[in-house]
């Protein structure tokens, strides 16, 4: 059974992504979590509104969100926390060094946080989002990369799990598996093998032969994942730039979320992480 008892929530401020605050009360609950929303107040912070000194330890970083989120009744903050447990924590320092020694003291089960931001957008989806997805073993969860507001509410339907036979595919082929079972959602186990492309007389081409090996070696060895797993999910299996590819899969099963085992040990999900984050319109969960 999947225990998310308490999910990490950093966010920024004043432009708090409603998104992301969203996917950690459908997720907390369902699982009966308990939301830590931690903003780490940088020099930026204060240009923002963050009150310095002793002021600090008095501001309400909950309720400053509710009076912001309140301009925007269709995406409402507070009716998305309603009868959740929310605790708040407000600290100074290195954004990245900060946000996992919460996690590690408060004993967090999950991360969620924005891909992008005001402030995030210089922060979080630069080094410190690398360095977070790099610490390990808690999963940490990024909303998707995309400027537009959501056009309906967040549920998690259709799952899509990209895995590479690395280290971490076992892994992650769990979460999502019970992810889907939780939720009631459809899985889908996804694989991008490399292009098949070459240059030559006239163009681009193919090599069918090559193309056909790859995805024949790819099946067999999807179908002894699943047998050692004892999963029995649907299979995608497509060639080419891994990002693209698997921004192309999620459109194809009309995935609510991408979950992927891509670090820190993981082959050639590994070095893709950032692009994949861009690449796909649904939140992706590292696991």
């Amino acid at each position: 059974m999947l225990h998310i008892k308490k999910i990490l929530l950093p966010v920024d401020f004043p432009n708090t992504t409603i998104r992301v605050i969203q996917q950690a009360a459908t997720l907390a609950r369902h699982f009966g979590s308990e939301i830590l929303m931690l903003h780490v107040v940088i020099e930026h912070s204060y240009t923002a509104g963050v009150p310095r000194g002793t002021e600090l330890a008095h501001w309400d970083l909950l309720a400053a969100i509710l009076k912001s989120g309140a301009k925007d009744p269709q995406h409402s903050v507070q009716s998305a926390l309603n009868a959740l447990t929310v605790r708040t924590l407000v600290i100074e320092g290195d954004p990245f060094l900060k946000i996992v020694k919460t996690a590690r003291e408060q004993g967090a089960d999950l991360i969620m946080m924005p891909s992008h931001g005001f402030t995030f957008s210089q922060f979080l989806l630069g080094s410190v989002t690398a360095k977070v997805l790099d610490w390990e073993p808690c999963p940490v969860w990024t909303g998707a990369h995309v400027d537009e507001p959501p056009t309906k509410e967040f549920a998690i339907n259709k799952i899509l799990c990209a895995v590479d036979f690395g280290l971490r595919s076992d892994r992650a082929v769990m979460w999502a598996t019970q992810l889907a079972s939780a939720f009631g959602a459809r899985l889908t186990l996804a694989y991008v093998t490399p292009g098949v492309e070459f240059w030559g007389p006239g163009g681009y081409s193919v090599n069918q032969e090559w193309k056909e090996a790859l995805v024949r070696n790819a099946t067999r060895q999807m179908a002894d994942l699943q047998q050692r797993l004892g999963t029995n999910a649907e299979v995608f299996i497509g060639s080419g730039d891994v990002p693209k590819v698997l921004g192309q899969a999620v459109s194809q099963t009309n995935a609510d979320l991408l979950v992927t085992g891509s670090y820190p040990y993981g082959v050639h999900l590994r070095t893709q992480g950032y692009a994949i984050m861009c690449a796909v319109p649904v939140p992706v969960l590292n696991v």
